[in-house]
């Protein structure tokens, strides 16, 4: 169990722009030590498969917190046999790490870490946003529950980001007193506009610049362009709806990018921008006026960018595949759901802000109301809480 001295070893394969800002306001906030153990040693540049290309972000991923890169003797690549890490248990425990924080059981060297420490004195928490939404072959299914189960006896506790995901834990057998709920966020402050609305005039001029005029109703997909995030179902919804004041703007790269933008010569309402970076992003989501995400799966998990459009104020509609649907997207209230890969059922979705243009602003205001619950600083009160003894594992 946890005590005064607590120092947090996170083990997570490479900087993230999602962490790196969480590990700094945990680290500012100054009631935990922690360090991060990178597993995967990269350059400024990593090559990301689902854009397709080399990203470099463009906001600081190593400030404000103290990290290690520890030396991988695996071949370069990322499967589970690709990080192995020879002293990673060993820098762990000279450091004097009262606990550890793993995010992706699914490589050897933090298998290895979290099997090692299990029941050693130090506690095991494990960080991911995993569902059971996508649903497989029986067989596929019972191994696949049998092997988790079996990773997951290595956990004293698992930090659940949502409904979903708290589902997908006590699918592998972990006990509620096990399950702990720390919000998955983005650095809702960075999206926020200022108060002199810097981000809005910005986004007003880009808006212009694309061709939108200001009565168009603009959706957004910003996003890779992947089958499982199903843009191409949003080019469908946009033909089938057939209201030349309806518009689609969509940002991003990936393997479909050739198809989209075959599509996109076809209808002027539709107009693409390639990969935008971070600093870019709380202009281009205010953009539109409201953003989409029609994902089908199988493999996607929470969905961080619905996170960012609510920041930035944007009414959502989403599929009942994405893993944060069910927290942050109230029917009705700042948005609503439909059913995954579903024609008809995303297109009677987006008629209902054609048929009423007003509940656009009312949704913007609900959207940035429910986020605020969302944040970097409700992920280290409940960390804290949890160090300091406000729950109890029965271990038997």
């Amino acid at each position: 169990m946890f005590n005064n001295t607590n120092k947090i070893a996170i083990i997570l394969s490479h900087p993230v722009q999602y962490y790196s800002p969480l590990f700094k306001v945990i680290s500012t906030r100054g009631k935990l030590k922690i360090k991060v153990f990178y597993t995967w040693e990269l350059g400024s540049q990593t090559f990301d498969k689902g854009f397709g290309k080399k990203v470099e972000w463009d906001i600081p991923l190593l400030d404000g917190y103290d990290y290690n890169y520890v030396s991988n003797n695996g071949i370069f690549g990322r499967r589970f046999w690709h990080i192995r890490n020879p002293s990673l248990i060993k820098e762990i425990e000279e450091w004097g790490a009262t606990a550890i924080m793993v995010f992706e059981w699914s490589y050897y060297s933090h298998l290895k870490a979290m099997i090692h420490f299990h029941n050693k004195n130090i506690t095991v928490l494990f960080r991911g946003d995993s569902h059971i939404l996508d649903k497989q072959h029986w067989f596929k299914e019972y191994f696949r529950k049998f092997y988790l189960s079996w990773v997951y006896k290595h956990v004293d506790y698992a930090l659940y980001v949502g409904k979903n995901n708290k589902d997908y834990y006590k699918n592998v057998n972990l006990k509620e007193p096990q399950l702990i709920f720390v919000p998955h966020a983005i650095d809702n402050e960075r999206f926020l506009d200022s108060k002199d609305k810097q981000y809005l005039e910005k986004a007003i001029v880009w808006r212009k610049k694309i061709g939108f005029k200001d009565n168009n109703i603009v959706l957004s997909f910003i996003g890779k362009f992947e089958d499982k995030k199903n843009p191409l179902l949003l080019i469908k919804a946009l033909r089938k709806i057939g209201n030349p004041n309806l518009k689609l703007l969509m940002v991003g790269n990936g393997n479909l990018e050739n198809e989209i933008r075959i599509e996109a010569d076809k209808d002027e309402c539709i107009k693409i921008l390639g990969f935008q970076n971070q600093s870019t992003m709380p202009i281009l989501y205010r953009v539109a006026d409201i953003f989409v995400l029609p994902s089908k799966g199988p493999g996607e998990t929470w969905g961080l960018a619905v996170n960012e459009a609510m920041a930035c104020g944007l009414p959502i509609i989403v599929s009942n595949k994405v893993g944060c649907a069910i927290d942050l997207v109230k029917d009705n209230e700042n948005g609503f759901i439909f059913e995954s890969d579903n024609l008809e059922s995303l297109v009677n979705k987006i008629e209902k802000f054609i048929i009423d243009p007003g509940i656009i602003k009312a949704f913007e205001n609900r959207s940035q109301e429910i986020i605020k619950e969302w944040s970097f600083l409700n992920i280290s009160l409940a960390l804290e809480n949890l160090v300091n003894h406000k729950q109890d594992l029965n271990k038997d």
